[in-house]
């Protein structure tokens, strides 16, 4: 029965170590991933259109690719112009989620809103020193992708966890059955 136990406790703790959040297990060990910082998809579009002023200006962001005559232009999706200013404003600003916050109308994703020749740069692009020009039309993905609600603390943490206390539960109930 010892055995159990010992095997028990070794599994939990494997477990837990594995369902730490990302943040706070340190660079090594966990593979990195591209992350942009766009526009909400419930942003109004004032609001949308105040954080791009910001941005562009006081926030120091490099607008031009999304100014008319700019290879990202597009006059009728506020959303698109948004997301090249609010990632452009993250990557250089630190690659925190106060630099992709923007009054609450920005979110991190993984999906990549590159499209066509306007490729956005990712928190990967810079961490490995390759920023590269931008050309084309930019998207922001499947127009069902819904960032409303993005949760900064993230979700990927919550079934190893679950899971660990199921294994805590089933191995309480061997033993002392």
């Amino acid at each position: 029965m010892s055995k159990i136990c010992s095997f028990s406790m070794f599994v939990l703790i494997l477990l837990v170590a594995l369902s730490l959040p990302k943040c706070l297990m340190g660079q090594r060990g966990v593979a990195p991933r591209d992350l942009w910082c766009v526009a909400k998809n419930n942003a109004a579009d004032q609001a949308l259109q105040e954080a791009i002023n910001w941005a562009c200006g006081q926030g120091g962001a490099n607008c031009g690719p999304i100014q008319q005559g700019g290879a990202c232009y597009d006059s009728n999706d506020i959303q698109r112009t948004a997301s090249w200013a609010f990632n452009d404003y993250y990557l250089k600003n630190g690659l925190t989620d106060d630099a992709c916050y923007f009054s609450n109308t920005a979110a991190l994703t993984s999906l990549n809103p590159s499209f066509d020749k306007c490729k956005f740069p990712s928190s990967l692009s810079v961490n490995n020193g390759s920023i590269y020009a931008s050309t084309g039309t930019i998207q922001m993905g499947p127009d069902n992708a819904d960032l409303s609600s993005s949760n900064r603390a993230g979700g990927t943490w919550f079934l190893p966890l679950f899971t660990s206390y199921l294994f805590v539960v089933f191995s309480w109930l061997i033993h002392w059955h």
